[in-house]
């Protein structure tokens, strides 16, 4: 298996896409540290070395478990239901 050079140059550029918004410098909303640690240690009552220890996923169970977890993304039916639904422009949405 090769190894690519992910520090630039990705498949965007290759392909004559526009890259995404972040990554074109557009304003991001900073990651909510102060709140998820809280969560950690106030709530899971997680040591500093378990926090940093687990993954996104693992989190996010212990977060389920309280019922406290957010719900997954819609699915591509029920994301081109919303799209028909609530189109961006006032013509109906075609699904293509």
């Amino acid at each position: 298996m090769a190894l690519r050079d992910v520090r630039g140059g990705g498949a965007g550029e290759r392909s004559g896409r526009k890259p995404l918004d972040a990554a074109a410098g557009a304003r991001r909303t900073p990651f909510p540290w102060r709140e998820v640690m809280g969560t950690a240690f106030g709530l899971l009552r997680l040591s500093p070395a378990a926090f940093w220890a687990m993954t996104p996923l693992e989190f996010n169970a212990a977060l389920e478990a309280l019922g406290l977890a957010r719900g997954q993304a819609p699915g591509r039916t029920e994301l081109y239901r919303l799209m028909r639904l609530f189109p961006d422009n006032q013509e109906k949405w075609d699904g293509g």
